[in-house]
């Protein structure tokens, strides 16, 4: 389990049903494909824009109950009528993955937690969905676990985001902590520095916490699963606390050893 985009979704796990996994993958494929768009290759932004766009229209037309020659949506279409999934969360998927083609800075936590909310809850949401077990404390904590995971993927990935000129960290805190943003470029090492990105870990570590009872609410594979999933992020944000923030050198990331910490953690959680 790696927190990337996407990477969380339990594509081949062992806990998840054998009747889910055809609509799991499914799901990934689209979400997979469209973050593509929006992040790979050379394309301009123009050209990203546009081939969102094209897949907003295949969207809209499974909700018309229209045909598509792409198998991706094809399948995508199956998967939402045989589970009868809502369209939103592909709609704010999309809407996020756009964002990210224009939008390079954020001014406010608050914007960040817009941006998670439509570019990480979604993913959340349709696994409920597919589980049958969307009610709204479910929805309220899950929105919180994967607004937390993407927000740990962000601190880990710093230094990744700075060389596509993305800042993720909101333009608030590098001022609050008297962090030039142009400085990030440039692998700050200080003590300002430390204690933003212990801020922003402590931050989604937080919110992460506030939305873990619901792994023992879940349906026992899919409790599992999402134990493993919130120990994993709390495990990276942990990671890069030790290197005191020198996420640029020393990118925190999980191996074999981090596995059994992992299964521990979430036994006695």
């Amino acid at each position: 389990m790696t927190v990337e985009h996407y990477e969380n979704f339990p594509v081949a796990s062992l806990l998840l049903p054998a009747n889910l996994r055809s609509a799991v993958r499914n799901i990934y494929a689209f979400a997979r494909t469209a973050d593509d768009f929006a992040d790979e290759g050379n394309a301009t932004p123009e050209e990203r824009i546009e081939a969102l766009e094209g897949y907003e229209r295949e969207i809209n037309a499974i909700e018309a109950n229209l045909p598509s020659k792409s198998q991706v949506f094809q399948r995508l279409a199956e998967t939402i009528k045989e589970h009868q999934l809502p369209l939103q969360p592909f709609r704010d998927l999309l809407s996020a993955f756009k964002q990210d083609v224009t939008t390079t800075r954020y001014a406010t936590y608050e914007d960040l937690l817009d941006y998670c909310r439509r570019s990480a809850n979604p993913v959340g949401n349709l696994m409920l969905h597919l589980y049958g077990a969307a009610n709204v404390k479910n929805l309220q904590d899950s929105d919180a676990i994967c607004s937390a995971l993407q927000l740990i993927n962000f601190w880990q990935d710093v230094g990744i985001d700075w060389e596509k000129q993305r800042i993720y960290i909101p333009q608030e805190d590098l001022k609050r902590f008297g962090i030039p943003p142009e400085s990030i470029g440039h692998k700050p090492d200080s003590t300002q520095w430390q204690h933003l990105m212990q801020f922003q870990t402590q931050r989604a570590r937080e919110l992460m916490l506030s939305g873990s009872s619901l792994c023992k609410r879940l349906p026992t594979r899919l409790g599992w699963e999402l134990r493993l999933v919130v120990q994993g992020g709390l495990r990276i944000a942990e990671k890069s606390d030790q290197v005191n923030a020198d996420v640029f050198r020393h990118r925190p990331k999980l191996d074999k050893r981090d596995w059994f910490i992992l299964c521990w953690r979430a036994i006695f959680m």
